[in-house]
């Protein structure tokens, strides 16, 4: 069983040789402050008019009797695709690699993909007046995983949408999913979980972003919450000519399964490619 620590460094240290060697694509932003405001309040802006590729390292602690620690990679490329001149569709896919030490004396850990998840949200270009964004579309998940013990097995889908509102720096909304299965193995249990993710930022002239925000999900076949309560702050940088943004935060668990984390960290490099 690989070792989930050099999994996790090996993992963060390929995005870092991608943001340097990746340029194709990518131009520098406008001269001056607003070509590097714009991406910090695109960034908050989850169907936001940008490509952006984040990697997402997490790290969730004292899981199962031997507090072990559960790693997770999140790859999520952002692609807008232009439909006219008011709107566009915004595709969102997570594709998640998992890796975890035994959570009981003498078992097993695991680590391999887990399921992947696409959102496509239609929304317009712009924010209507009062700054609002509205997105809604549909969300499909597709059993990558490659342990059983990294995923469910089952395909999936179901109605995805968010509303945010960006207004003096400040963002704020709600992005919700609820995802049913609907094929796949009999011998693994059904899908039928509501994702809701409430967010409140603020930015920066500087292009710092701190927000707190919660991706709580209730799990209707077992009747129970995950809520972790989490902090971040983030910072758009530029290597060359090339904007990239780095994300830093922490997780309480407020509500959990039983033998699930207490607390845990984030760190992550969003790549960012302009038009």
């Amino acid at each position: 069983m690989p070792n989930p620590v050099r999994c996790a460094s090996f993992l963060f240290l390929l995005p870092l040789l991608l943001v340097v060697s990746t340029r194709a694509g990518a131009q520098a932003p406008a001269a001056g402050t607003d070509g590097r405001a714009d991406i910090a309040k695109n960034l908050a802006n989850p169907v936001a008019n940008m490509i952006s590729v984040p990697f997402q390292n997490n790290w969730d602690y004292d899981l199962g009797t031997t507090d072990a620690t559960l790693y997770t990679l999140n790859v999520q490329p952002v692609i807008p695709i232009g439909l006219n001149d008011r709107y566009i569709l915004v595709t969102r896919t997570i594709i998640p690699y998992i890796s975890f030490n035994a959570l009981a004396p003498g078992a097993p850990g695991a680590g391999g993909l887990g399921d992947t998840q696409a959102s496509i949200f239609l929304t317009t270009r712009e924010a209507a007046k009062g700054g609002w964004f509205l997105g809604v579309g549909p969300i499909l998940q597709v059993p990558t995983a490659t342990s059983r013990s990294t995923g469910s097995g089952k395909w999936g889908a179901g109605p995805t949408g968010i509303v945010l509102r960006q207004d003096r720096g400040w963002t704020y909304g709600l992005l919700a999913s609820h995802t049913w299965s609907f094929a796949g193995p009999e011998s693994r249990a059904s899908v039928n979980s509501t994702f809701l993710e409430p967010f409140l930022t603020y930015t920066t002239k500087t292009y710092t972003t701190l927000g707190v925000f919660t991706e709580s999900a209730y799990n209707w076949t077992e009747g129970r919450w995950t809520v972790p309560l989490e902090a971040m702050a983030s910072q758009v940088l530029m290597v060359g000519k090339q904007p990239f943004n780095v994300t830093i935060g922490g997780r309480y668990w407020a509500e959990s399964p039983a033998g699930g984390p207490d607390w845990g960290l984030r760190l992550a490099l969003t790549l960012i490619f302009l038009e």
